[in-house]
């Protein structure tokens, strides 16, 4: 899982395009002119809001951001005059010419074309969003990111104390947009909302115990210059806004969500929404990164599920006495990424030289996060770098090791920081392409199994195992969403490739018909990797180097795929 860390959502994407573009004329220098319409871009997007600031600059001064308001931002949009101001930028971009700027700017003018388009997608579309899925919403996100958010100086403490003042406000428009959706008959599933219900309950019965207030006393210890009276002072207002501001907040959702939850009492694909087909395929082409039909991403997965099934039983065959192996339960985290470090240079290129910590989720966090995350540093301070690994989850010896490859060595971190040592334009970190991060960090897990201390068929093996399940669940999320799947032949699908495990297989779908496209995030990313591969090794056949493919693809960065095929080209 990769932790951007920036507070996501539609309408908070929305604050970057409520200004006028008038102001941006093209000088003789059109590269020049290019990045000073980026960077004002970047600056009005990273300033949005106070969370996507702090986790994405240390030092926004450096940026010419100062004094930006303090914010979460809000779900109130009117949806005309976003989409004028989208088409306003649009129209901005083409006033660039496209031959006179460097390869590294058509790169990005190509990325800021398919986004303006999508985002206007996105916000006609809007009400289909769901911020409170149950496995990523923004009421599990929130105190997530909260007891996170780090300080290194007083003036962070004192934004934040101010920030949690601004909760009661934010959840009164998220409430708001969710009454829209019930209205609009768009509401998430009874279960879905249960489930949402409980969970901010949880939250509040935590009480004198809230992680909030316990990772806030840890984290105000370290900060310079506070003395001892400051310090016991900021504690008081901290717990005083979590009782006064955060826990009510808390408190109106669950109320709101308990009188809406009988809009839709049945766990059910978007197709069965008003154009829901449609919302579908653009969420999935947002999401993928791919510009493959939904028909065509079927045959995709099939084709990779096959072949995943032949290889395991050609394995075995040829495998007869395969006998389930161990690695080493020696390796310390440290020592796990140190050695993926070491191992991969032979089919990948140097990493960028920065500092990893291996950190454990404090208890009071463990049932509320991901096994393990790689937790994405600011821009300008990308040398930082953390993974987390949660305790309460049972890891044994290769699910650590492929999970560190995922988050570590050659996944998120490597990639992530690989990129950023070539000093991208900004404005390429905030625009988001899930479909290559979570594509590529697969793609690395995958990798990794072969270059454990595993036996090569057994390693084999497991690989061709994990790509099987992720292609299950990949099938599913569209047979859900898009084909209209219930639970029953939901389960039907599962049992005809032996997975019997009707309980499973019910919590699967409860989860695939709450966040859809999720799965297809990392698989459809996944098979997209393979695919560039597979076109780079025929055009080049003997020449193909490995090493160098990965370093094209590394430098070219997260983009959608067919921008990532023309580059590669």
């Amino acid at each position: 899982m990769n932790i951007k860390k920036r507070w996501i959502s539609l309408v908070l994407a929305l604050a970057l395009l409520l200004t006028g573009c008038e102001k941006f004329s093209i000088p003789t220098n059109a590269n020049t002119a290019f990045r000073n319409f980026t960077f004002d871009l970047f600056q009005q997007e990273v300033a949005s809001n106070t969370i996507n600031l702090h986790y994405s600059l240390q030092e926004p001064e450096k940026y010419g951001i100062t004094n930006p308001p303090i914010t979460l931002g809000s779900f109130d949009v009117n949806v005309q005059s976003a989409l004028a101001s989208v088409e306003n930028w649009s129209v901005a971009l083409q006033k660039f010419p496209y031959q006179s700027l460097s390869r590294e700017n058509q790169l990005t003018y190509d990325i800021l074309v398919q986004y303006f388009a999508t985002l206007s997608k996105d916000i006609s579309f809007y009400l289909y969003e769901e911020p409170l899925s149950p496995l990523t919403g923004i009421h599990a996100q929130l105190p997530v990111l909260l007891a996170e958010y780090q300080f290194s100086k007083k003036s962070d403490v004192e934004t934040y104390l101010s920030l949690l003042e601004t909760v009661p406000d934010y959840f009164s428009s998220l409430i708001r947009f969710e009454q829209q959706k019930a209205a609009s008959n768009l509401f998430m599933s009874h279960d879905a909302a249960e489930t949402v219900i409980q969970q901010c309950n949880d939250f509040i019965s935590m009480g004198d115990q809230n992680y909030l207030l316990s990772t806030f006393e840890d984290r105000i210890s370290s900060v310079p210059k506070l003395s001892t009276k400051e310090k016991q002072q900021y504690i008081a207002e901290n717990k005083n806004a979590i009782d006064t501001h955060v826990i009510p907040s808390y408190k109106n959702l669950a109320s709101a969500l308990t009188s809406l939850k009988q809009a839709n009492t049945i766990a059910q694909g978007l197709c069965y929404f008003p154009d829901g087909t449609e919302y579908y395929t653009h969420l999935v082409l947002r999401e993928t990164g791919s510009t493959r039909s939904i028909s065509e991403l079927k045959l995709l997965i099939q084709s990779q599920i096959t072949k995943d099934l032949f290889d395991a039983q050609q394995l075995l065959s040829e495998n007869p006495s395969l006998t389930e192996e161990t690695i080493s339960s020696s390796d310390t985290p440290e020592h796990i990424l140190e050695t993926l470090e070491e191992k991969i240079t032979t089919t990948f290129p140097d990493a960028a030289s920065v500092d990893v910590q291996v950190k454990y989720v404090p208890k009071a966090l463990q049932e509320h996060l991901s096994p393990a995350f790689y937790l994405i540093p600011a821009i300008d301070h990308y040398k930082e770098n953390t993974i987390y690994i949660n305790q309460l989850y049972a890891f044994d010896n290769l699910y650590l090791f492929t999970t560190l490859a995922h988050e570590g060595y050659p996944g998120h971190l490597y990639q992530t920081t690989y990129f950023s040592s070539t000093n991208p334009d900004p404005i390429r970190s905030l625009i988001s392409c899930a479909g290559y991060v979570e594509g590529w960090a697969t793609y690395a897990e995958m990798c990794s199994y072969s270059i454990s201390s595993l036996s090569k068929p057994y390693a084999s093996l497991l690989q061709k195992n994990n790509s099987f399940i992720l292609g299950l669940y990949a099938s599913a999320d569209i047979g859900i969403h898009y084909d209209g799947w219930n639970l029953e032949e939901t389960i039907s699908f599962f049992e005809s490739y032996g997975i019997q495990d009707e309980t499973t297989v019910t919590e699967i779908f409860q989860h695939i018909a709450s966040d859809p496209a999720n799965y297809l995030t990392y698989y459809v990313g996944y098979l997209e990797m393979l695919e560039l591969k597979k076109e780079a090794m025929q055009k080049h056949g003997a020449a193909f180097s490995q090493k160098d493919f990965h370093q094209k693809v590394l430098e070219i960065g997260p983009a959608p795929f067919d921008i990532i095929r023309k580059y590669l080209d």
